[in-house]
């Protein structure tokens, strides 16, 4: 795992977190959603939910937890990213039922935690 690229890494990762929640039962909708200022890794759909979903990898936990690097300001442009997405596809931002969920993966993708609601508009 050493010799990806971070990019690569993150590729990896974010596949790793598709099969695994499409082996829950989620369809993908989409991958690597950006606009200027953010963006969102996967988004799923989770029965009558949209699941906009953060990968976080941490080859360790000697600096904490994966999902503990989802900060406020992370969040904030994830709700950011999402509202646009929601815009574009021309849903309202009250009338859809989603969440923000996360993916945190350790030890070489060996340990995947799925974190639902992890994040809250407020």
């Amino acid at each position: 795992m050493a010799l990806l690229s971070r990019l690569n890494k993150g590729l990896f990762f974010e596949s790793a977190a598709e099969r695994h929640l499409v082996s829950c039962g989620l369809t993908k909708i989409a991958r690597n959603f950006r606009i200027k200022g953010g963006e969102i890794d996967l988004i799923m759909r989770d029965q009558d939910a949209l699941v906009f979903v953060e990968v976080r990898y941490r080859q360790n936990q000697q600096y904490g937890h994966a999902a503990e690097t989802v900060n406020y300001r992370k969040q904030q442009r994830l709700i950011k990213t999402a509202n646009v997405w929601l815009r574009q596809q021309g849903l309202s931002v009250h009338s859809t039922h989603f969440r923000f969920d996360v993916i945190a993966i350790h030890q070489d993708g060996q340990q995947i935690e799925w974190i639902k609601n992890a994040i809250t508009q407020g």
